[in-house]
């Protein structure tokens, strides 16, 4: 039996800097990627979806998960 090896890759930079472009690009061409969806307290802006573009909660949820240490960010 083999172990798997989980990386994490990150792509970061401003809106508008071609992140989600490249993403899709490294998706199709490699195929063992997946997309990690964030959490958000605005409200979805025309067009995006719960649980496709982010996991839209409520404030209190939010708190509530960082309080859990249920999110990979890190708070200071």
């Amino acid at each position: 039996m083999t172990k798997k090896h989980n990386k994490l890759v990150v792509f970061c930079g401003p809106s508008g800097a071609g992140k989600s472009t490249l993403a899709k690009i490294v998706m199709k061409h490699f195929g063992v990627f997946e997309l990690s969806i964030s959490a958000t307290t605005r409200q979805p802006r025309q067009g995006e979806e719960h649980g496709v573009h982010y996991w839209y909660i409520s404030t209190k949820e939010f708190k509530k998960r960082i309080a859990n240490n249920e999110f990979l960010e890190i708070y200071q």
